[in-house]
């Protein structure tokens, strides 16, 4: 048999997949929910791509109340960094859509693009990662700044040391954990 070369989609998944057949069992109404909800995904993608790309060309926005030409004009206006992975083990890392760290000052800042509740911990996570990273103890630092960016809105919190510090402990402590149960696994 000759099989038909198909190179270009080698790694690629079709919207209608074999390996995501619940599709079978959708109405025309479910079907188009999926789509949107996956299409609105990809341009959440596509928009942190160019916020990053802003932010790190330096190419400032317009001053409206638009979700994306807040974010992007903060980030700019404190200088802060881009798509900054943030790393303390292969078990615990994540990567903070804005994050600068000035006279011991904390800004990490994040963009949020669909319309869903969201957290706090989230950024709470990257500030605690940062702590462990670079050396700081969250009493250490001058302050924590944490921003979301959502609906032509900023949310702002202020964590307390102790906050950031309690997370610490669990990372570190969920991660010897898991490296107990790798060892295991080895066994």
């Amino acid at each position: 048999m000759k099989w038909n070369s198909h190179s270009a989609l080698a790694g690629q998944h079709a919207f209608l997949s074999a390996s995501n057949y619940h599709w079978l069992n959708y109405d025309t109404a479910k079907l188009t929910e999926r789509y949107l909800r996956q299409q609105a995904v990809q341009r959440g993608t596509d928009l942190h791509a160019l916020a990053c790309e802003h932010v790190r060309l330096g190419i400032k926005m317009g001053r409206t109340r638009n979700t994306f030409s807040m974010y992007v004009n903060d980030a700019l206006g404190y200088r802060m960094k881009p798509e900054q992975v943030l790393y303390y083990s292969p078990n615990c890392f994540g990567t903070a859509d804005a994050i600068g760290f000035d006279n011991g000052y904390l800004r990490i800042h994040d963009l949020k693009t669909g319309e869903g509740d969201t957290s706090m911990h989230q950024l709470e996570i990257y500030a605690a990662l940062f702590c462990l990273e670079y050396g700081y103890k969250p009493e250490e630092l001058s302050g924590i700044e944490l921003r979301i960016y959502q609906n032509n809105e900023v949310r702002t919190e202020t964590p307390t040391p102790d906050t950031i510090a309690r997370i610490m402990d669990i990372i570190v402590r969920f991660d010897r954990e898991i490296e107990k149960l790798k060892s295991d696994d080895d066994r």
